[in-house]
């Protein structure tokens, strides 16, 4: 039987702290699932892994989880912001990877209900996350409402 899910997308950056967490809360998001290669980078600031697992659980009762199969490879991402490839091939690169790593197939459904994408960019527009939103969109059976915070 096919059911409707709720999944959000949501970059950190150019947002305060404050505002992140009240977008989730407001939003009743349950899970963050990361979808960054990188997580840990100082740049992250109160986005890096093991703050980010912490804060969501002490502020907003969250669960974290980090899915590598959902973030683009270090090289694939290094192309595009060295600016060796643009946006259209990053995108079709980008598609062919998760297609080929068949995530559709390695994500529970139970935990994409409520879920939220993570990454680092402010808008959905040039981001991995809005193309693994839409992705899972196409290949699920269940209908996927997507709502980018």
């Amino acid at each position: 039987m096919t059911q409707s899910r709720e999944l959000f997308t949501i970059g950190f950056t150019q947002k305060t702290a404050q505002d992140f967490f009240e977008l989730l809360i407001k939003s009743g998001v349950k899970t963050v699932i990361d979808t960054r290669v990188n997580n840990v980078s100082q740049l992250a600031g109160f986005a890096k892994q093991k703050d980010l697992k912490y804060f969501l659980k002490t502020i907003a009762n969250i669960d974290y989880i980090h899915l590598l199969d959902l973030a683009p490879t270090k090289d694939i991402l290094d192309d595009y912001k060295k600016k060796k490839i643009d946006w259209d091939t990053y995108e079709e690169k980008f598609n062919q990877l998760i297609s080929k790593r068949q995530i559709e197939k390695k994500i529970d459904l139970n935990i994409l209900d409520n879920s939220c994408l993570l990454c680092s960019e402010a808008k959905p527009h040039h981001c991995h996350r809005r193309l693994v939103a839409e992705y899972l969109q196409q290949k699920l059976t269940d209908t996927i409402k997507i709502h980018h915070l």
